[in-house]
Order: structure tokens, then C-alpha cells, then sequence
């Protein structure tokens, strides 16, 4: 089985990749986790995405949020509460603190989806993984979505990178 896609998305069971994506068990790379989120020093994604693109070729990276994202609902709340009463620093609290910050920054929740979205696929692209793989010439690209689960589509937010859209900017 040849892979070409590497889909990270966010574990809640109502965005199952296979039921997302219209594909069979087997015929994407899959990494999922809380509110869709690519830490530049989780080794649990650095891994998964080196493995994808290192080892198995994968040509697609794609990172897709979801419309009604618990993560992104909790982060919304904290960031928007008057007081620390919703900050956390166990696990959950320091996996989320990236997006809380975003969430600080937008009042509207699909937005909020919206902009973690491009947040993480610019995470991804800065990575030595990715840049390494550009540099010795594969053709990888790396792609934001958004899954309505309202309607049950996919939606392109148009930020896809190449290597060439990259360096240019």
C-alpha cells in the first residue's frame, strides 16, 4: 500500500478521516488529537510526519479542523473568561494553551476553527521535516481544510504550500 496522503485531524468521533475524506480503511496516513494541533515539539507528530514523508512518500499533508470543535469551544471559553478560573496547567491545559492564545484574538468560533487551522499548517511547514523534504526535491504540498459537520463537506481555506509558494512568501 502506497499512501499519498498524511491526514491530522482531531480525535472527536464525529470527523472520522475515513467517513471526512470518502476513503476505505488503508488509503491515507492518519494522526489525530485533541483540537487538530501540530506542537513543533510533539514527537509523537514529528514522527508520524517524518515517517510519512521520509519513509513512505507521502505527497499531501493535510491538516483539517472541524465547525463545532469541543478543543477549540474550551480554549474559546478560556480565553474569553474573566478570569485564570478556566487556565489548567495539567496535560490538557498545556496540549490546548497554544489555541487558547489564539482564541483570545477571535470572538467567533468558526473563525477561531479557521485561524488554528492556519496556525498549525504553519507549524507544519516550518518544520525540518518539511523543509528538509523540499530541499532534496519532493513534491510535497501542505493543505488547510475545514470539515463542516453541519452540511458534511470539506472546505478548502485556500492555504496550501509548495516549496516554491513557501519561499516566495
Amino acid at each position: 500500500m502506497i499512501f499519498q496522503v498524511l491526514y491530522i485531524g482531531c480525535s472527536d468521533s464525529r470527523v472520522p478521516e475515513s467517513v471526512v475524506t470518502a476513503s476505505k480503511p488503508g488509503d491515507i496516513f492518519v494522526h489525530r488529537n485533541i483540537a487538530n494541533q501540530f506542537h513543533p515539539d510533539d514527537d509523537s507528530a514529528l514522527s508520524v510526519l517524518t515517517y510519512a514523508v521520509a519513509h513512505v512518500g507521502v505527497q499531501h499533508v493535510i491538516l483539517v479542523g472541524h465547525t463545532n470543535c469541543g478543543g477549540a469551544q474550551a480554549c474559546h471559553a478560556a480565553a474569553h473568561s474573566p478570569s485564570d478560573a478556566h487556565a489548567s496547567d495539567d496535560a490538557l491545559g498545556r496540549w490546548l494553551a497554544p489555541l487558547t492564545e489564539i482564541a483570545k484574538e477571535h470572538t467567533d468560533l468558526t473563525a477561531l476553527v479557521e485561524a488554528n487551522v492556519r496556525s498549525q499548517v504553519a507549524n507544519i511547514v516550518q518544520t525540518d521535516v518539511i523543509t528538509a523534504a523540499w530541499a532534496q526535491g519532493k513534491d510535497v504540498e501542505v493543505h488547510g481544510w475545514v470539515y463542516e459537520l453541519e452540511t458534511g463537506r470539506l472546505r478548502d481555506l485556500g492555504i496550501s504550500y509548495t516549496e516554491s509558494k513557501f519561499l516566495l512568501g
